[in-house]
């Protein structure tokens, strides 16, 4: 049932926690600004196209044109068919369906981006786009197709066919053909013009969704690995001197700063067992660096999403100020706001970030399983070593994960290549990076369960009670959901159980 946080206006700018809600059943309102938005934006397309005091039909990109490379040929006369025309050349895409979560929030950054007016499409196709999600209904859309640039053309006419009843759809789960989806929902298929149809495959929005969900579930991962780091010292009996503030504050980056902090109120109270060596190996030692250096990262990202989220991704834009100097009714501007850079950009250095803090989460589960490192635990943290074998399939595991995501981590943005008969000849491929840091976060979630379950089994097989209490807090939890390994057992579920806990309690 929906409740009232469940609710979205297409107003204001989205945040990620929407696109997260968009991947169920959502209240999406469009309100009386909207709507006049919508309507003043759609008049102004109408007389633009049309042509002022008689003086003749415009051209307008798509309206009354061909698309990309054929821009300079007529389209087709007809507004119904030249919908058509817009998304049958499209229907190029190939692989695997993309995850349910990113198509709706991807058709929830359009209608957002489509309900601020300056795009000239019909306040119906907006109206019916809220409508969806209030339904399970997710559109079938391959993963293979798009460049980033003139918006996420391929992607975005699958998810606009499957709203037209063409093509295939998700209804509680289940693919379909979409005509059947749209029934099943309680849906009517969407009539659209040739502007409508463009407007709604125009825009990077599978990028920004997908660069928009990467990025929460990484932020997510590093409130978690900077829990887990401190309990690993704990449990360990580390002397919390590395994170001393004067020393951090030296170092001159505000996210070690910042880090430090938050790292000295989890380890406040702890007892360092005297037994450790004075250097801390640089996965504990250096934490509050690496974590800090990642909090740094993650605030550019955190810039780049808040303004795809607040933007107008589209081309043509009809803009109702007038000319240069005032004058007139409005304009329409032909340009590259469909033009995924930032995002880019931003998905590139997420993907760095999720490979480091990757590594650290290994590395520190490397060291606790090692007897030669953990101060004196049993090898893989095995009640009976040789009997038993502990965490000895989830350390391989993780070792295939870090594998994995150092294999996704070659950047896209600088990968540009010429398509569209040199139309587009410079593309940024954000959506590659983006739909790939996605994967890599998700890797990274299942990296902090791995860990978090490893502290977990230490405690059992004669790791120390953890001596600060918002340690014990955190141990506690995981005690609560999980038992003991002994004797071995698949640990699968455990290690999804574990990062699940743990992004409840780094969830603001």
């Amino acid at each position: 049932m929906l409740t009232t946080t469940d609710t979205v206006t297409l107003t204001g700018p989205l945040d990620p926690a929407a696109l997260r809600r968009a991947a169920g059943p959502l209240t999406v309102t469009v309100d009386a600004a909207a709507r006049a938005r919508l309507d003043h934006g759609r008049r102004l397309f109408r007389t633009l196209r049309d042509g002022h005091g008689g003086d003749g039909e415009r051209q307008i990109y798509g309206a009354t044109t061909g698309f990309g490379a054929l821009v300079g040929y007529a389209g087709r006369a007809d507004e119904a068919d030249q919908c058509d025309n817009t998304l049958a050349h499209l229907g190029a895409g190939q692989g695997p369906d993309l995850p349910h979560d990113i198509v709706r929030a991807a058709l929830l950054v359009r209608a957002r981006s489509l309900a601020q007016g300056l795009s000239g499409v019909s306040a119906d196709v907006v109206e019916r786009l809220a409508d969806m999600f209030a339904t399970t209904f997710t559109p079938a859309v391959p993963r293979y197709g798009s460049v980033g640039a003139s918006g996420d053309l391929i992607p975005l006419a699958y998810a606009t066919q499957a709203l037209r009843g063409r093509g295939h759809a998700y209804v509680d789960g289940r693919r379909m053909p979409a005509a059947d989806a749209l029934t099943a929902s309680g849906l009517r298929p969407l009539a659209l013009d040739g502007r409508d149809a463009l407007a709604l495959v125009n825009g990077t929005s599978v990028t920004t969704a997908a660069l928009a969900l990467a990025h929460a579930t990484v932020r997510t991962a590093l409130r978690s690995l900077t829990e887990l780091t401190c309990l690993l010292a704990d449990l360990l009996g580390c002397d919390p001197g590395f994170l001393d503030a004067g020393l951090l504050t030296a170092y001159g980056h505000p996210g070690a700063a910042d880090t430090g902090a938050r790292m000295r109120a989890l380890l406040a109270g702890t007892a360092p067992s005297g037994t450790r060596p004075l250097q801390e190996p640089y996965s504990i030692r250096c934490s509050p660096q690496l974590l800090g250096a990642a909090e740094d990262a993650l605030r550019y990202v955190d810039g780049v999403v808040a303004a795809d989220l607040a933007g107008v991704s589209d081309n043509p834009l009809f803009l109702p100020e007038g000319g240069p100097d005032g004058a007139g009714e409005g304009r329409a501007v032909h340009g590259g706001n469909f033009f995924g850079q930032p995002a880019a950009f931003a998905a590139d250095l997420l993907a760095s970030v999720t490979a480091q803090l990757g590594n650290l989460a290994e590395r520190q589960l490397d060291l606790l399983v090692d007897p030669a490192r953990n101060g004196g635990l049993p090898p893989m943290l095995a009640t009976e070593p040789g009997i038993q074998h502990g965490l000895q399939g989830v350390q391989l595991a993780t070792t295939a994960f870090v594998a994995e995501i150092r294999r996704n981590a070659t950047p896209a943005a600088m990968q540009s290549l010429p398509t569209n008969l040199h139309n587009q000849d410079v593309v940024p491929f954000g959506t590659q990076g983006a739909l790939r840091a996605h994967d890599m976060a998700e890797l990274l979630h299942l990296l902090c369960g791995s860990l978090a379950l490893g502290l977990r089994q230490a405690v059992h097989v004669g790791a120390r009670r953890p001596t600060a209490p918002r340690c014990g807090d955190i141990l506690d939890t995981l005690i609560a959901a999980i038992d003991p390994v002994d004797p071995d057992r698949p640990l699968d579920e455990d290690v999804r159980t574990a990062a699940r806990l743990l992004a409840i309690r780094a969830t603001p």
